[in-house]
């Protein structure tokens, strides 16, 4: 496995900063476009021979690059491997005229760009389709599973966004977002970031407790600043709520018989973790997996003592389910 040689700076002792801050020769990217001839960023490494195939789809503000790391590993056990930036991220263009803010007044553009993508992609090879999803991209997942617009064989669902935090509370919150993306532009940012070392600190715990990997998109960034979003539109964070308060009760959840295993941050403090382990109650066959303390939002990247013990269970349900 041959790898587009970087420099990695004093961090050279780490050997997994030659999958997380490199691309691999033998994978590519390209362009994929939705039904409106939307140009979203595509990533494939495909295997040698492989015993399935693997999408894995990032949250609100990811890129391809954060994901580098579990797509590797999922690489090195056999599998092919495919993601994308979500339309308005990464390299898909923005949705909002500020190129910094995260812009969705409706989330049905993303569940049917996963649903058109879904079906070409599967339709481009055989064997198995699994879906690794994280937050976002779980509640996107879970949608499209209701409304029967992906057919895999298994999904891993990672803190998934069922709801979302609010300081406030997740009512008014839901209140003042709405209120918020009525008055004024609904493109605006929700908030404004500090380039402050308190700021970026803050940041990482609500991430990962891994400061190596926090920073890894900080050295992307470096290289490719295009790729970087800041924080939501006032829409987006309506949506979300209210989304999320749609997805709680669709009874249409209780007839996924996907076979899904759910990892969930008790501690998350992005999501709610608990509104995702109410619906995991509602889904047929979901194999409920919480952390404690010692895990914050983003479990594929997190301390090698966490991370290593999902990427065990992942690879544990994906050859159960293969």
């Amino acid at each position: 496995m041959a790898f587009e040689k970087v420099t990695v700076g004093a961090m050279t002792a780490d050997p997994s900063l030659a999958v997380r801050r490199a691309i691999a020769d033998d994978a590519s990217f390209s362009t994929w476009r939705a039904r409106d001839g939307w140009a979203h960023r595509r990533f494939d490494w495909p295997a040698a021979t492989p015993r399935g195939r693997v999408l894995v789809l990032g949250g609100r503000g990811d890129i391809v690059e954060k994901y580098l790391e579990i797509l590797g590993h999922l690489h090195a056990e056999g599998w092919s491997v495919t993601t994308f930036d979500w339309r308005g991220q990464g390299g898909s263009g923005r949705l909002s005229p500020n190129s910094r803010v995260g812009h969705a007044a409706d989330f049905a553009i993303f569940v049917r760009d996963l649903a058109d993508f879904w079906d070409e992609w599967t339709q481009q090879a055989d064997g198995p389709a699994m879906l690794i999803a994280h937050s976002m991209g779980g509640h996107i997942a879970l949608r499209a599973l209701a409304e029967r617009a992906i057919d895999p064989a298994a999904v891993v669902l990672v803190a998934p966004m069922v709801g979302i935090r609010s300081p406030i509370g997740a009512w008014a919150g839901a209140w003042l977002a709405r209120i918020m993306a009525r008055m004024g532009d609904p493109a605006r940012a929700a908030w404004r970031v500090r380039p402050d070392q308190r700021s970026a600190g803050h940041r990482q715990r609500l991430l990962t407790h891994d400061v190596g990997r926090f920073e890894d998109e900080a050295w992307w960034y470096e290289r490719k600043p295009d790729l970087l979003l800041g924080p939501p539109s006032w829409a987006w964070v309506a949506e979300a709520f209210r989304s999320g308060r749609a997805l709680a009760t669709d009874p249409r959840i209780a007839t996924i018989t996907v076979r899904i295993l759910m990892l969930v941050p008790d501690a998350d403090g992005l999501v709610d973790s608990r509104a995702a382990i109410r619906l995991a109650a509602t889904l047929p066959d979901a194999t409920l997996i919480r952390f404690g303390d010692e895990a914050a939002h983003e479990l594929l990247r997190e301390s090698d003592a966490v991370r290593d013990r999902v990427y065990a269970m992942i690879d544990s349900f994906l050859n159960r389910h293969a």
